[in-house]
């Protein structure tokens, strides 16, 4: 509920009192909870939701520099800030102006006018009818990694740069056609440093101006230049191809989604220029290979940590597939394993902290976040509330049976967010990774080596360590190719 100045009156949450009101970790007293946020910032704010409750306040950094900012845990909350009051919480947060100024004002990150131009253009891509035309390109790239496999060292793979490759490739062809090689290599090397860089940006009590010369500055200035090089390299041999046949590619049909993009941008009302189209390019890269490399290498190192799991996943692709590759209507033959992949967004939600900032006072589980306070709403935290989720740690896909899912409140779990603001790929994502992870499945075995994986939070979530996993080719038999 958003309140207006009269409806302000003393008591919990509101003015004058609001901001000592809402509960919250004492932290150090000249550093707040700022070492806390960033040894562990997840771990920080689940102990914040244990010991405080589902609104909680939380201060970093020293006097003078000091940020402040409210955590929302409960799904009734975050359906407010995500779902019924959006309109309030917009993303003004630090985070994403830094996102901004590195990638571009995309779909992730523009707001207003900008935002629902742009939606509106790129919505028709995503279609589920247009979705399920890339699973081809799909079992392609996964089919290359499982035959790759079959020659690996006996030591094991690690599955979180296997799959952040399997990614990339993947939506580096469906985005650039053939042009596969050269994006992969340039993107691979450059949106880490891209990425390291604005997380620090965001939450440094002080900023040093991007254009100074400093090392860091010029490292992120080089990678963000060949990032976006390479974009409109392949955005202007689209436009030269376009109306040619005979190249050989995607791009001459116009039916890989950088053609799709550009021909919006060629359209009467001028919707999309060329520096807007790759900047939806760049958004699409960074939400759309990190994130289902996240969730594919989880799924895939808990059903390596879970044989049971394992064989039980195995027996419904063999029974499904057979001996043939897996389409865009096997989505729906494969529940068993689409359980174990929301069960591992469940545990590893590839944004565990989405940030937004109040436009008005807001009340919120009895408190009222105050006007123009930064507000986060973390996957991470809710998904784990043993309120909501019985044994929360266990790894239980069962839980994403129809009857479970129905049961629960719609915000006890959302990795593709929710709202207006919802992912606009999450059927491209489920495509991708549930027929990507059916195809490894069924040519190999998995044991994990690496028991327990750390993680940190970035843009998105960050595996710190390995995920290695033995593999144990299986005899699929010549005959059944």
């Amino acid at each position: 509920m958003t309140l207006t100045d009269s409806d302000r009156t003393p008591g919990p949450g509101s003015d004058g009192g609001a901001a000592t009101d809402i509960p919250g970790p004492a932290g150090l007293p000249l550093l707040g909870s700022m070492l806390d946020l960033r040894r562990d910032s997840l771990s920080a704010f689940v102990r914040a939701q244990r010991e405080h409750g589902d609104v909680v306040r939380l201060q970093a950094g020293p006097p003078g520099l000091r940020s402040v900012f409210h955590a929302v845990f409960s799904p009734a909350g975050v359906q407010q800030i995500l779902g019924t009051e959006a309109a309030n919480f917009r993303k003004d947060h630090p985070l994403y102006e830094e996102v901004r100024q590195a990638f571009g004002n995309g779909l992730l990150t523009s707001q207003d006018e900008d935002y629902l131009r742009q939606r509106r253009l790129v919505q028709p891509l995503f279609t589920k009818r247009r979705v399920d035309t890339y699973a081809a390109a799909v079992t392609t790239e996964a089919d290359a990694v499982a035959e790759r496999w079959r020659t690996a060292d006996p030591s094991g793979v690690d599955l979180v740069p296997e799959m952040n490759r399997l990614a990339l490739r993947t939506v580096s062809r469906i985005l650039f056609g053939t042009d596969v090689e050269a994006a992969v290599d340039v993107i691979h090397r450059c949106a880490p440093v891209i990425n390291a860089y604005v997380v620090r940006r965001a939450y440094a009590p002080l900023k040093v101006p991007r254009d100074w010369p400093t090392p860091g500055n010029r490292k992120v200035q080089d990678a963000s230049a060949e990032f976006s090089a390479v974009c409109d390299r392949i955005i202007a041999e689209r436009r030269a191809a376009s109306g040619t046949t005979g190249d050989g590619g995607r791009a001459a049909d116009g039916d890989d989604l950088l053609s799709l993009l550009a021909d919006a941008g060629n359209e009467e009302d001028g919707s999309l220029d060329a520096t807007e189209v790759r900047e939806q390019v760049l958004i699409f890269l960074l939400a759309g290979h990190e994130t289902t490399a996240t969730s594919m290498a989880f799924t895939l190192h808990l059903l390596a940590k879970h044989p049971e799991e394992q064989a039980r996943v195995r027996e419904e692709i063999d029974r499904v597939l057979a001996d043939r590759e897996p389409t865009a209507e096997d989505l729906e033959r494969l529940p068993c394993l689409t359980r174990a992949f929301k069960e591992a967004m469940r545990l590893y939600p590839a944004a565990p902290v989405v940030s937004r900032r109040a436009v008005e006072a807001t009340e919120i589980g009895g408190y009222v976040i105050p006007a123009g306070a930064d507000v986060v709403v973390a996957p991470w935290v809710t998904h784990r509330s043993p309120d909501l989720w019985e044994d929360p740690e266990r790894f239980d896909p069962e839980r994403f049976t129809p009857e479970r899912e129905a049961a629960r409140h719609r915000y006890a779990w959302f990795p593709f967010g929710g709202g207006p603001r919802a992912c606009i790929g999450q059927h491209f994502s489920m495509l991708e990774s549930v027929l990507a992870m059916a195809t490894l499945l069924r040519a190999h075995e998995l044991e994990a080596v690496d028991q327990e994986v750390p993680v940190a939070a970035g843009i998105t979530l960050q595996a710190t360590g390995p995920a290695r996993v033995r593999l144990r080719p299986r005899d699929l038999g010549s005959e059944g190719g």
